[in-house]
């Protein structure tokens, strides 16, 4: 997994985009502590407008409850930097939205925020697909704020990719 930090984050959204527009799927995005950046990356490069059907910054529990339909006591029982969050944003995504793919991210980018049980660089991700399997990872990723989020848009792009292959 190291070697994808190290790639172009230009070049894994490419690598994203052309799996999903190879089997003509759309993708939508859900982030929290990335705060739009996967969506960035995807729609940095020119002609994602054909896969990339919308994105959500749900940086709040309150935007995560009202924008993708997350069990307000599933965030009270578990926390939002949980794999149970990010399942339900992907598959509030993919049924909020015209995707049939969608990425979510939600995790403690630091420098503050973190708690004994979940560290600084603790996140969650998860990739669900419209009639398909919903699959999450956890990583505790090393470095700054910067550091944290850039891995981790690196980290969803590849999940992209691999979801359009599934």
């Amino acid at each position: 997994m190291t070697d994808e930090w190290t790639v172009p984050l230009a070049d894994l959204a490419t690598a994203a985009l052309s799996a999903c527009r190879a089997r003509g799927l759309m993708v939508a995005t859900a982030e929290s502590c990335t705060g739009g950046l996967v969506a960035a990356a995807l729609t940095e490069i020119a002609g994602s407008s054909d896969v990339v059907e919308r994105g959500f910054v749900t940086y709040s529990n309150a935007a995560k409850i009202g924008m993708l339909g997350v069990p307000a006591d599933l965030i009270e029982r578990v926390g939002a930097v949980s794999a149970e969050v990010a399942r339900a944003m992907a598959e509030g995504a993919v049924g909020n939205s015209e995707a049939s793919i969608a990425v979510a991210v939600t995790g403690i980018a630091g420098p503050g925020g973190a708690t004994e049980t979940k560290p600084v660089g603790l996140v969650h991700f998860a990739a669900a697909r419209r009639g398909g399997p919903t699959v999450d990872e956890r990583h505790v990723l090393p470095g700054d704020r910067a550091a944290i989020r850039r891995r981790s848009v690196a980290i969803a792009l590849r999940m992209v990719r691999e979801a359009a292959a599934r």
